[in-house]
């Protein structure tokens, strides 16, 4: 899950970045609210946090704009405003969740993986490939009954693998979504977490669900899923 979080306290942005990069998010910061929305409109996020007393352009303005244009990345408003109207002003925007400060960093994760939930396919709480079973709320992967220990970015790698199962990722998609713009693209960082991921999913005799495109990157397909 890649995040876009637009915060103008330099400590708290950077606590949050660390946190959600603990758990396997890729995040990119933005300091004020132009920047935060020229990010916005350039990079495919799956939810932004967006503080709301924000410089040059406030959070309010910037998810109306967002939604004036069409764009519909999930919205999660984060404000030390508590007050009954705030939120609903909040939400008018066009934003999809308001959480108050302080707030615990618990409580952020869940409401952005049920954003996430609520984005790609609501009836879909648990995805599988196969005999691969990944349940998000849990952050639990097994395959044909058996649990397979994943690091976060190994996990969060097999998610997005997941999410887009039968279709071709290019090394640079993989990067993008699963990192954030402090990666090296000239590094084979892709290349080697592609491969402890198959290590521990695979099993002995079975077929691989990872298969590399030569020249392109990889996809994760169903052993009985025909090949296009």
């Amino acid at each position: 899950m890649r995040v876009l979080v637009v915060e103008d306290e330099h400590r708290m942005a950077s606590h949050i970045g660390h946190a959600l990069g603990e758990e396997g998010f890729a995040v990119d910061l933005a300091w004020d609210g132009e920047a935060g929305l020229e990010l916005a409109r350039s990079t495919d996020y799956d939810a932004i946090v967006l503080d709301l007393m924000l410089p040059r352009l406030d959070g309010l303005s910037v998810c109306r704009r967002l939604r004036q244009e069409g764009r519909r990345t999930p919205v999660l408003i984060l404000s030390a405003r508590d007050m009954i109207e705030d939120r609903v002003r909040g939400l008018d925007a066009g934003a999809d969740d308001y959480l108050v400060k302080p707030f615990a960093i618990a409580e952020l994760l869940a409401r952005l993986r049920a954003l996430q939930r609520r984005g790609h396919a609501p009836a879909q709480t648990i995805l599988v490939v196969g005999n691969l079973r990944l349940n998000p709320a849990k952050r639990s992967v097994e395959r044909d009954g058996r649990p397979i220990g994943l690091t976060a970015r190994e996990y969060a790698l097999l998610e997005y693998f997941m999410r887009r199962a039968d279709c071709i990722l290019t090394r640079t998609m993989i990067s993008e979504h699963v990192w954030d713009f402090s990666f090296d693209h000239s590094s084979n960082v892709v290349d080697v977490y592609v491969k402890h991921l198959r290590d521990k999913i695979d099993q002995p005799g079975a077929p691989s669900l990872i298969h590399a495109v030569r020249g392109v990157g990889y996809v994760l397909r169903s052993p009985d899923a025909p090949v296009s």
